[in-house]
């Protein structure tokens, strides 16, 4: 059995030709943003794109990246999971967001994009 290893994104980025503002791809791991999200989509993150209450982010918090949706409530901002088995990540502001993500595609289907500008 193949166990899936997780390459963190820092190192993907160090390792690239590509620049710090192009737009990438990574795959969903996990469960955490069901039923938006399955595991195993694509989704493209733009760096330098909008960030605004609702928008779905990769976010560097606690040491590490992680993809949620960015929330504004009474006492600032969260990084939100849509499957209500994860708890919310309470955030100073918006500057942990490191990428709005633009697009989700699943692999093999061309038809199945969903675009989130």
């Amino acid at each position: 059995m193949n166990e899936r290893k997780t390459i963190p994104i820092q190192d993907i980025n160090e390792a690239s030709s590509c620049a710090s503002a192009e737009p990438y791809a990574l795959m969903v791991l996990g469960d955490s943003m069901l039923p938006e999200f399955e595991e195993g989509e694509i989704i493209v993150v733009e760096p330098s794109g909008l960030v605004k209450d609702g928008s779905y982010v990769v976010a560097y918090v606690n040491d590490e990246y992680i993809f949620r949706q960015l929330v504004k409530h009474d006492d600032g901002w969260m990084l939100k999971p849509l499957n209500p088995l994860y708890e919310n990540i309470p955030v100073p502001d918006v500057d942990v967001a490191k990428g709005v993500v633009i697009m989700k595609k699943r692999p093999g289907k061309r038809s199945e994009q969903k675009r989130y500008i």
